[in-house]
C-alpha cells in the first residue's frame, strides 16, 4: 500500500519533497553554470569554436527540468557503501544532478548504482535494504512506497506505485518507461556495445521502448565512441517516429537521429513516386537481386585489346596487354568495391612502369608513380577497361532493358521473375523515373557496391518483422563496424515479404551471431484483449508463444454487433471519449474516409496519426495501415472483416487484425456488422 499525504505524519512525505526541490536548484543551477560559461577565447580557430558551442548547447538542453517528468523516481538504500560515496541512500532519476560542492544529489538510472533498482529482488537483493518508488501528482510528489529486501518478515508484493504508472491513462506522445522498467528488460537495455541484440516482443511487451531506451543507456556508457560514430534509430514511417520522438530527449539524449527506411536510402536524384504490385516487390527485395547487380555494376569491365605506353622524357615504357589483364582479373577476384579497384588499376599499371624504369637504372619515387598513374595513356586505358558507374543509371537500365537484365540475372531469376521487374514504359533518365520505394533500396545496394556506405556504431531497427532481405541489406551496411539492436513480433508481419524467421533476418542484416530474446510478458495490453487477439497467432504465427499481460485489470473489452451504420461508431467513439486518455478509432484504410465524415457530421474533431493529442481532441483516425506501433488508451475497432479483406491475402490480412487489436491500453470496443474472421468467431 502506498504511503501518501493523507496516510502518514507529514515529516517523511515532507523530507522527500524537500530532496526534491533541492534537486530541482541544484539542476537550475547546473545549467545556469553552463550557460555562463564563456568559449570565446579557448578555441584556436573558428571550426573548434563551433563544435565546442555545439556541445554546449547540447549540454544546456539536456539539463533542462521537464515538468512532465520527476526529476527522481526512487531512492535505494544499500546495506554497505557504493562506489566510495558517504552514506548509503541514492536518488534514481533520469539524469545526474549535484550539488554545488559536487555531491550527487540524484543518480542517473543508467549508472551501475542504480542498477539493483530494476534486479534486486527479495531471492537477489544485491545488497539494498530497501527500494522506495515514489508516486506523482501533476508533477507533485504525494506519494512513496516501500520494500524491505532483505526483512523475511515482509512478503514479496506487486508495487502498486508501479501499476499505476503502467496503466497511468496516455496523452501525447510516447513517454518513457524508465521508472517502470522490469528485470528482463533491463537485461536487454544494458547489454554490451558489442554485440548485436534481436528482441521478438509481442504486443505490449514495451519493445520499443527496450529499444529506445537501450539507446540512452548506450550512450550514457559509451559516449564518446558514439558521439564520433553516430546512432541511428529506424521506424517503420514518420507517424511512428512522431510518436516517439520525445523520449530520448526526456532522458536527456539529443543526439540519436531517426528515420525510416525509405529515408535512410533517399537520394535528390532518386525521387520516389511509383509503386509495385505485391509480386513486383517481392521480387525486388529478394536477396538474389543483391547477385543481380554484382553482376550489373562489373558488366562493363572488358580485357584489354593492346597494351599500354606511357612517355616519360625520351623513353618509352610499355606495358603489354596480358599483364593488364592480370591485373584486371586480380581486382575482381578481391572482390573490392567498384570504385576502390578502379582506382587501384592506374596504380597497379604505374607500379609496372616503374619497375621497367628501375631495371633500366633509372630512380623514380612516389611522385614519379603518381604522375604515370594520371598519365593520359593510362586514365584512356582504364577508361575502356573498367568504365565508371553510375549507380542510379545502371539500376534504371536494369529494370528498362530486357535484354541486359536478361544477362544479368541468367541462372538467378526465372524469365517470369525479370518480366515483373520490367518498368512496362521505360523513363527516360533518372530523374523523370517514377521509381518505386523498392527501386531506391535497389539503388542503395549499387552505390554500396561502387564505394562503401559508411557505417554507424549503434542501430535500432524497430518493426523489424516488415523488412524485405535487401532492406535487411540497406541496414545492415549502415552498422558494418557497429551493432544493432532488433526489435519486432513476427506475428505482426503485414508486408508481402515479411521475414519468417529472425535467424533468416539476421543473416541478410550481416549480424547471423545476434542473441536473440523474447518477451512474451505484456505491460501494455489489458489481459482480456491480449487473449482475444491471441487467438489468430495459430494461423499467422504458430511457432510464437502467446502474450500473457502483468496487468491486474482485465481491461474494459467488448465485442458488438452493428447494423453496418456509421452512427454506431460515432456513438462508440462518444462513450470512448467519455473515459479518461487518449482514443484510437481504427478502421481498414478504404473506410476512413466515410468514417471522418461521420466523425465531422457529429461535431466530434480528431486528428490523423503522428498528430499529437491533447486534452482538446484525444480522438485519433487511424488507417489500420498505420497502426503499427501506435497505442491509445481506448480502441474502438471498426469492421474486423473489412481490415482483413483490404489486405493482398488472408494471412497478412489477418496479421493487420492482430495489429489493430492489440493497440488498446485500457480498453477495446469491437464493432462488426460482418461475421467476424478466423478464430474470432469462435
Amino acid at each position: 500500500m502506498p504511503v501518501t499525504s493523507d496516510s502518514l505524519t507529514p515529516d517523511p512525505l515532507a523530507r522527500e519533497r524537500a530532496h526534491l526541490a533541492g534537486s530541482r536548484a541544484a539542476l537550475r543551477a547546473m545549467r545556469a553554470d553552463a550557460e555562463a560559461l564563456d568559449i570565446r577565447d579557448v578555441t584556436a580557430n573558428w571550426v573548434n569554436a563551433e563544435v565546442l558551442q555545439s556541445g554546449l548547447e547540447q549540454r544546456i538542453a539536456s539539463l533542462a527540468d521537464l515538468a512532465h517528468a520527476p526529476l527522481f523516481f526512487g531512492r535505494l538504500d544499500y546495506l554497505h557503501d557504493h562506489g566510495g560515496e558517504d552514506g548509503h541512500s541514492f536518488y534514481i532519476g533520469r539524469r545526474h544532478v549535484h550539488d554545488a560542492d559536487g555531491d550527487p544529489m540524484v543518480i542517473d538510472w543508467r549508472a551501475p548504482v542504480s542498477q539493483p533498482f530494476y534486479r534486486a529482488s527479495k531471492k537477489d537483493p544485491q545488497d539494498v535494504a530497501l527500494r522506495r518508488r515514489f508516486g506523482y501528482t501533476g508533477g507533485e510528489l504525494t506519494a512513496y512506497e516501500d520494500e524491505h529486501l532483505t526483512d523475511p518478515a515482509e512478503a514479496e508484493r506487486t508495487s502498486a506505485l508501479l501499476q499505476a504508472e503502467i496503466e497511468r491513462p496516455r496523452v501525447g506522445p510516447m513517454r518513457d518507461i524508465v521508472a517502470t522498467i522490469q528485470p528482463e528488460q533491463d537485461e536487454i537495455v544494458r547489454a554490451g556495445i558489442e554485440g548485436t541484440v534481436c528482441v521478438q516482443g509481442a504486443p505490449g511487451t514495451g519493445k520499443t521502448a527496450v529499444g529506445l531506451h537501450r539507446v540512452a543507456y548506450l550512450l550514457y556508457a559509451h559516449r564518446e565512441r558514439l558521439t564520433r560514430t553516430g546512432t541511428l534509430v529506424i521506424g517503420p514511417n514518420d507517424s511512428f517516429l512522431s510518436y516517439i520522438e520525445q523520449v530520448l530527449p526526456a532522458l536527456g539524449e539529443l543526439e540519436a537521429r531517426q528515420t525510416t527506411v525509405e529515408g535512410l536510402v533517399a537520394r535528390p536524384d532518386v525521387l520516389v513516386r511509383g509503386t509495385d504490385s505485391a509480386g513486383t516487390a517481392r521480387i525486388k527485395g529478394d536477396a538474389r537481386m543483391a547477385e543481380v547487380l554484382r553482376r550489373a555494376v562489373r558488366s562493363g569491365v572488358r580485357m584489354p585489346d593492346e597494351g599500354c605506353v606511357v612517355v616519360r622524357g625520351s623513353r618509352r615504357w610499355r606495358v603489354p596487354a596480358y599483364e593488364i589483364e592480370e591485373m584486371v582479373r586480380e581486382l575482381l577476384a578481391r572482390g573490392m568495391r567498384y570504385g576502390a579497384a578502379r582506382e587501384a588499376l592506374p596504380q597497379r599499371i604505374a607500379h609496372a612502369v616503374l619497375v621497367r624504369m628501375e631495371a633500366a637504372g633509372e630512380a623514380p619515387d612516389d611522385r614519379t608513380q603518381n604522375a604515370v598513374a594520371r598519365n593520359a595513356e593510362v586514365k584512356a586505358l582504364v577508361k575502356a577497361v573498367w568504365p565508371a558507374v553510375d549507380p542510379a543509371k545502371l539500376v534504371l537500365r536494369l529494370l528498362s532493358d530486357a535484354e541486359f537484365l536478361a544477362e544479368q540475372a541468367e541462372g538467378i531469376l526465372t524469365p517470369d521473375e525479370q518480366k515483373l521487374l520490367l518498368w512496362a514504359k521505360p523513363a527516360r533518365g533518372v530523374r523523370s523515373a517514377k521509381w518505386s520505394a523498392a527501386d531506391a533500396v535497389l539503388v542503395d545496394e549499387a552505390y554500396d557496391l561502387v564505394e562503401r556506405t559508411s557505417s554507424l556504431g549503434h542501430v535500432v531497427l524497430d518493426e523489424a518483422q516488415d523488412l524485405s532481405p535487401m532492406q535487411y541489406r540497406a541496414v545492415g551496411r549502415r552498422c558494418t563496424t557497429g551493432s544493432a539492436t532488433v526489435l519486432g513480433d513476427l506475428a505482426q508481419g503485414t508486408t508481402p515479404w515479411a521475414t519468417e524467421s529472425w535467424a533468416e533476418a539476421l543473416s541478410h542484416l550481416g549480424k547471423p551471431e545476434a542473441a536473440v530474446e523474447e518477451l512474451t510478458e505484456g505491460f501494455r495490453v489489458p489481459r482480456d484483449v491480449i487473449a482475444y487477439a491471441s487467438r489468430l497467432l495459430p494461423d499467422i504465427a504458430p511457432t510464437l508463444r502467446p502474450a500473457t499481460s502483468v496487468r491486474e485489470s482485465p481491461g474494459d473489452f467488448a465485442v458488438r454487433p452493428s447494423d453496418g451504420l456509421d452512427t454506431d461508431i460515432v456513438t462508440a467513439c462518444r462513450e470512448a471519449l467519455g473515459k479518461e486518455g487518449s482514443i484510437g478509432l481504427i478502421a481498414a484504410e478504404p473506410r476512413t474516409a466515410a468514417l471522418g465524415k461521420a466523425l465531422e457530421a457529429a461535431g466530434l474533431p480528431y486528428l490523423s496519426p503522428g498528430e499529437e493529442t491533447s486534452q482538446d481532441v484525444r480522438l485519433t483516425l487511424v488507417p489500420a495501415t498505420l497502426a503499427k506501433g501506435l497505442e491509445y488508451d481506448y480502441v474502438v475497432l471498426d469492421e474486423p472483416a473489412a481490415i482483413v479483406g483490404a489486405e493482398p491475402d488472408e494471412r497478412t490480412g489477418l496479421r493487420r487484425l492482430y495489429v489493430a487489436l492489440t493497440r488498446a491500453v485500457s480498453g477495446l470496443t469491437v464493432l462488426h456488422a460482418t461475421p467476424l474472421p478466423g478464430a474470432l468467431a469462435e
